[in-house]
């Protein structure tokens, strides 16, 4: 009997359709090219993708069944040195027990112009590079040989994935200009798979249905008295769906101030295995909406039962609850009780990586390990205690149902006034608090029933930071103050982490640079280990480059080096949201003594600016009384995203602030 596997059907891909498509071809490079100087349509480009083309398509295998091979050839142009980066290139790769993908290159080559002829430089094997990314992915690398200004270097790479349902994502966008980006993708009637398309550009997409036949041949044997093998060959014909997406002259995407990821606003493309519907099979659904997706994610072995390991602490929570009553109490001691005992070894990810108990037992884990773990002991102690599936700012916005949507985990705690979320894997981190990595718009939480339920990341309450500065000018231009700086939430957070992460000389050394140079002396911190409270810095300085000394007159900023003198909103429009991470408050109570023999001529006026939909507000007032000034300064952000829409108000807002807050206090000599 001939038995043919439908399901391991392959996708033969021919050439897109000729009317969006464009011939070009590694070792085609023109002089031409090679002799342009700048970008035509960006002068400031320090390289360009001449043109990038890739294919996406299913092979069959009689033995191995469906894969996917994606096929991608590149050209770029280097323009400058600071383009020397695109030179060296790299390639992910899946590397599990269950999922291993091969990354091959070739055809790299460098080309230069040498006295008017084409010199081309190949890449050599010393110039191929294999590394461990995590314990899930690996990377190819390959470092282009004799690259310089005015370089073309082109190259070909593929990836051959043994999980048909994957296609890669494509970026038609990147931070230099983009001349030309095609990609191609096919598969046959059996698969389907969305489309997703994110970013403020789209390229144009054109879709073909092709009739297509894959020969299957095999062997069977026919019993009887004289035993014979028969060989057969088999024909099926199906429909493929081929679409094609090209792009061309896409802008670079440049960095601008406070955006979460610029990735998040790439123009880029998405394909999501939808179903599979083989012939004499049932239909198969895969990740149709979130419920679906952090449902399946629930029952993976390393997620979902390892929320059900409770043997391994309950000794040790037993004692540590002893005595202890409230939720606040209860959420308190268990968080710190992980933290202290459990460290973090880098790795993200939602699925625990030595699970719960070994991870308990060997003081070490993945962010599953640890914020799984910390939420079973919340359950153990009696607490509504849920993870919560997160995308970090590093992953982008999870903005479609997929299983790989995200890649993170934390913990949330039920309570009549709302979540509280919590994060054990970092050091400073205290009750909704977390990480800045995972403040990245929106996460899932999954109930023990399967039920899930959008969570808001983004901080809310307004995360403080008082400074009280105290300073007297002499007649020289000298200044000597003192500083006492009072950090709360998010700030206390970021204070701690930037503290620890060096000596307390180098970290003095950078605030003196940070600050025009001045001298730090008396440096004490109050409450550095006890992380519920504020964090206080205080310290004396002294300067002499502080103000400016002119003929008679003394200027002087008020503010000295707390001042803000640059407006980091600069762009006309934007096309992005401003993400400022968390709501803030920064307040400055100022006291300056002005030098005898000298008045004051002129001193800025208060100024107030309150923005629209109480997004924030400036307040600037200053007070003489004899020989002393009074200051009193608010700068306060009341949303952690603000939308491009309201851009243009907070650009102005930025303007005023910044305008008044660099004016000078003139003192003329009596």
């Amino acid at each position: 009997m001939k038995i043919i596997k439908l399901f391991s059907l392959c996708a033969i891909l021919l050439l897109g359709p000729k009317i969006i498509s464009q011939e070009f071809k590694l070792g085609k490079v023109s002089v031409a090219e090679l002799e342009q100087k700048v970008h035509p349509k960006d002068t400031s480009a320090v390289a360009a993708i001449l043109y990038k083309k890739g294919i996406s398509r299913m092979e069959y295998d009689q033995n191995d069944g469906f894969y996917m091979m994606t096929d991608v050839e590149t050209r770029i142009k280097i323009y400058k040195k600071e383009g020397y980066e695109w030179a060296n290139q790299q390639v992910w790769y899946y590397n599990t027990n269950n999922l291993k993908e091969r990354v091959f290159f070739a055809d790299a080559i460098t080309y230069n112009l040498v006295n008017g002829k084409i010199e081309k430089t190949k890449l050599k094997s010393d110039g191929t590079f294999d590394e461990v990314i995590s314990k899930y992915r690996g990377q190819k690398k390959i470092a282009m040989p004799n690259v310089k200004e005015g370089s073309v270097i082109e190259f070909r790479y593929t990836i051959k994935c043994p999980n048909a349902g994957i296609i890669r994502d494509w970026d038609f966008q990147t931070s230099i200009p983009v001349n030309y980006s095609e990609l191609k993708v096919a598969y046959p009637e059996y698969y389907v798979f969305k489309p997703r398309q994110k970013g403020y550009i789209f390229p144009k997409a054109t879709t073909l249905k092709n009739s297509r036949s894959i020969t299957i041949n095999g062997k069977e044997r026919n019993g009887g008295r004289v035993s014979q093998t028969e060989f057969y060959s088999d024909k099926i014909d199906y429909l493929e769906t081929e679409t094609t997406y090209v792009a061309q002259d896409f802008p670079a995407l440049k960095e601008e101030s406070f955006v979460n990821n610029i990735d998040n606003y790439t123009s880029s493309v998405q394909h999501e295995l939808s179903l599979t519907h083989f012939p004499n099979s049932p239909m198969k659904e895969y990740s149709t909406d979130w419920n679906s997706v952090v449902k399946t994610i629930y029952e993976y072995e390393d997620f979902g039962p390892e929320l059900n390991k409770t043997g391994y602490f309950e000794d040790d929570l037993k004692k540590i609850l002893t005595g202890v009553n409230t939720p606040e109490e209860k959420i308190a001691v268990i968080l710190n009780h992980v933290k202290s005992n459990v460290k973090w070894n880098s790795y993200v990810g939602y699925g625990c990586d030595n699970g719960v108990k070994k991870a308990y037992k060997e003081r070490t884990g993945n962010i599953a390990d640890i914020n799984l773990m910390l939420t079973a002991m919340l359950r153990y102690s009696g607490l509504i205690a849920n993870p919560v599936l997160v995308s970090t700012r590093s992953n982008g916005i999870a903005l479609f149902p997929n299983r790989t949507a995200f890649n993170y985990v934390i913990a949330a705690v039920e309570t009549p006034n709302g979540y509280i979320l919590l994060d054990a894997s970092e050091k400073f981190s205290v009750p909704n608090i977390l990480p800045l990595r995972v403040l990245n718009w929106s996460g899932r939480l999954i109930r023990k029933d399967g039920s899930s339920e959008e969570i808001n990341l983004m901080p809310e309450k307004t995360s403080a930071d008082n400074v009280f500065l105290t300073y007297s000018i002499d007649n020289t231009g000298m200044i000597v103050g003192k500083t006492r700086r009072q950090s709360m939430d998010y700030n206390a957070m970021i204070t701690r982490s930037n503290i620890e992460s060096l000596k307390e000389e180098e970290y003095l050394e950078k605030l003196e640079n940070k600050n025009n140079k001045i001298e730090i002396s008396d440096y004490s911190r109050t409450n550095e280990k006890e992380i519920l409270l504020p964090i206080i810095e205080t310290y004396s300085f002294k300067g002499n480059n502080l103000c400016e000394l002119i003929g008679d007159k003394i200027y002087v900023s008020p503010m000295l080096f707390f001042t803000n003198d640059k407006n980091p909103f600069k762009q006309e429009t934007r096309e992005y949201p401003v993400d400022f991470s968390y709501p803030f408050a920064d307040k400055y109570n100022i006291t300056i003594k002005i030098p005898e023999g000298f008045a004051v001529e002129t001193l800025p006026a208060p100024a107030a600016v309150s923005m629209e939909d109480n997004l924030g507000a400036f307040k600037f007032n200053i007070v003489a009384n004899g020989d002393t000034l009074q200051l009193s300064i608010l700068h306060q952000i009341n949303e952690a995203i603000v939308s491009a829409e309201k851009y243009e108000m907070l650009k102005e807002y930025y303007k005023t602030m910044i305008a008044k807050e660099t004016e000078k206090i003139v003192l003329k000599r009596i």
